[in-house]
């Protein structure tokens, strides 16, 4: 793993909300925005950023914790704006922190964290679990 980024970093990520990002579970579709869960997904991406610079060719991030506080709703067709901060590196722990706007309108923030591990001990605890 590569230490190469100072805490507050910063890594950029757009987002165009679209249909297929709507809060929409399988009973059908609860409001036509920018669902929490779509909102995680994207921020995981944006600090993502981060350990793809990082890790080594045999290594690769898993994700270890999402915290998300959505402040405001995201319509479709808005672009959402995501600002991903390299807050710290505890051993090989990334954590990192985020804000999602659409124009100057917060939309979201919170916290994300991503350990590297070698892919082979990935492989070893996956094939573990069948």
């Amino acid at each position: 793993m590569k230490n190469i980024f100072n805490n507050g970093d910063i890594k950029t990520y757009s987002k165009m909300v679209e249909l297929v990002d709507t809060a929409t579970f399988d009973s059908g579709q609860v409001h036509p925005v920018y669902a929490t869960f779509a909102l995680g997904r994207d921020t995981e991406w944006v600090c993502r950023l981060f350990v793809i610079e990082m890790k080594e060719h045999d290594e690769e991030g898993i994700g270890t914790f999402l915290h998300v506080n959505h402040h405001s709703p995201a319509l479709i067709g808005n672009t959402v704006n995501f600002n991903a901060t390299f807050e710290r590196l505890d051993g090989n722990h990334v954590i990192c922190s985020f804000e999602a706007k659409v124009g100057e309108r917060l939309i979201a923030s919170g916290q994300t964290g991503q350990k590297i591990l070698k892919k082979e001990k990935l492989e070893r605890l996956f094939s573990g679990l069948q």
